[in-house]
């Protein structure tokens, strides 16, 4: 290197720091990015011959999770019953899944007032947990997979600990029963009946700390029964359905409503945001699927549906739904039509888990019974 390149480089490198060696020798793929559009274009998704020619092993992990998620929501028409199992003597209202290096355990909530806990990889019930002589409604893991939180018509929140095998504490927070319970960030909120939805400070670090207390941050006031909750994808925003169809949705972070709505004529059975959080999809004993725009509140999409939907999830265009007659039904809610029905169920689907990769769904229902379903490509 002669004497004008060398000082050059330490020019350049005083200025901008060492000049790095070249890290690739050919151009990125390109980013996978799902689309809005109807169900009939979406499940003929096939790539360009742009988009086939990078090979797999160049595509990031990231790529290649919103494929998979993509292609099971473009396939969800095409479930398949994989083992369905009684384990309650009541309708069950909730179900969450806690996975270990060792093992994956299902709980569910059900009416007969238990919590029950079903091994997945065996398929054998594990354990009966009864807290009180009322209903569980809803039940949640905390993070670490350790404590499983329930909520209960007997106005209490039970925390259960997976690893001692007992009731960990107890959350006396209501005047009536508890409907939903969501939990982020330490804060845990708790819907009622008593007409309101509670924000907790709940650390799991410190639930077994005797001297632990639950304190209230704040109080969300509706005018009647609170039945249903959930919160959206980056966690700064809460909707809640009541009893007479009331749609409201509330800034967690200041404790403040942004829009009240009313969106349907009877009880909000289920609510939930889509992925990028633009849009709330509600549902109710109305027979109505609800589409509204977050930020300007208003119903944008309305779908008169047969009979009653009582639970669903979506992934903002395509909505897999368990039906009061205990069919699972798929619909492309842009195009207002229902594009599946899959047989399941002798009773109504009261509730349903998803796994983050929109791959594994499990429905529990009025039969008592769990039923596990998987992707058929």
């Amino acid at each position: 290197m002669d004497t004008n390149e060398r000082v050059a480089l330490l020019t350049q490198i005083l200025e901008f720091g060492q000049t790095p060696k070249q890290l690739f020798t050919i151009p990125h793929p390109r980013r996978i990015i799902p689309k809005l559009k109807s169900w009939s274009r979406a499940s003929s998704h096939s790539p360009s011959v742009t988009e086939s020619s990078v090979s797999p092993g160049e595509e990031s992990f990231e790529d290649l999770t919103e494929e998979s998620i993509l292609l099971s929501w473009n396939n969800m028409a095409s479930l398949k019953l994989d083992g369905q199992y009684k384990i309650h003597k009541g309708p069950i209202t909730g179900i969450a899944m806690c996975s270990t290096s060792n093992q994956s355990s299902i709980f569910t909530t059900s009416l007969d007032s238990t919590l029950k806990m079903f091994s997945a990889d065996s398929k054998m019930l594990q354990r009966s947990v009864s807290f009180s002589n009322m209903a569980l409604s809803s039940c949640l893991i905390l993070p670490g997979n350790s404590t499983v939180v329930c909520s209960s018509w007997d106005n209490n929140i039970y925390f259960y600990s997976v690893a001692f095998g007992r009731q960990q504490d107890t959350l006396i927070g209501h005047h009536d029963a508890v409907s939903k319970i969501c939990w982020h960030n330490n804060r845990l909120y708790s819907a009622s009946w008593d007409s309101t939805i509670k924000v907790w400070h709940c650390n799991p670090t410190e639930l077994l700390n005797s001297k632990k207390h639950f304190e209230l941050l704040a109080e969300l006031e509706h005018d009647v029964s609170v039945t249903t909750i959930t919160l959206n994808p980056t966690y700064t925003l809460l909707a809640s359905g009541t009893k007479d169809g009331t749609i409201s949705i509330w800034d967690v972070t200041a404790a403040s409503i942004l829009h009240r709505l009313p969106c349907h004529s009877a009880n909000v059975l289920d609510v939930a945001f889509s992925p990028d959080g633009r849009h709330l999809l509600s549902t109710g004993e109305d027979a109505y699927f609800k589409v509204t725009d977050v930020q300007t509140g208003m119903i944008i999409s309305s779908v008169a549906l047969e009979q009653n939907q009582r639970c669903f999830k979506w992934d903002g265009h395509i909505v897999l739904s368990g039906s009061q007659s205990g069919e699972l039904f798929v619909w492309d809610i842009l195009g207002g039509k229902t594009v599946g029905k899959i047989p399941g169920h002798a009773g109504a689907v009261t509730c349903m888990w998803m796994n983050d990769q929109c791959s594994n769904i499990i429905t529990g229902g009025e039969d008592r019974q769990i039923v596990f379903w998987k992707q058929q490509y």
